[in-house]
C-alpha cells in the first residue's frame, strides 16, 4: 500500500472523529450543549472535504477514474465506521 493511501486513511479516521471531541460547532462557533444534528452536518461536510482531497491527489498521480452512486455509498459507510470511536467516547462512554 502507498504512502499517500495510508495518509488519506488516517486523516479520513482524524476527520471522521473531529466532530465528537469538540463542543464548538464547525470549530468556530461555541454552544452549551452541540446537538446530534450539528455533529451529522460536520460528519457529511468533513465527508465531502476528505473526498475533494482524495480526488485531488487521484488527479495529480493519474487521470481519474469515474465512480457511481455505490462507490460513494461505500465510502460513505467507511467514513462513518471510522466515526465510531468518537460517537461511542461521546455518547456512551463519557459522564455527563
Amino acid at each position: 500500500m502507498q504512502s499517500s493511501i495510508i495518509g488519506l486513511l488516517l486523516l479520513a479516521l482524524f476527520a471522521a472523529n473531529l466532530p465528537f471531541f469538540s463542543q464548538r460547532v464547525l470549530g468556530f462557533v461555541a454552544v452549551a450543549n452541540k446537538h446530534f444534528g450539528w455533529h451529522l452536518l460536520e460528519l457529511l461536510l468533513l465527508f465531502l472535504l476528505v473526498g475533494l482531497l482524495a480526488r485531488w491527489l487521484e488527479g495529480t498521480l493519474q487521470p481519474v477514474h469515474t465512480q457511481n452512486w455505490q462507490f460513494y455509498v461505500t465510502t460513505l459507510s467507511l467514513f462513518l465506521v471510522f466515526a465510531f470511536p468518537g460517537f461511542v467516547y461521546r455518547y456512551f462512554w463519557r459522564r455527563r
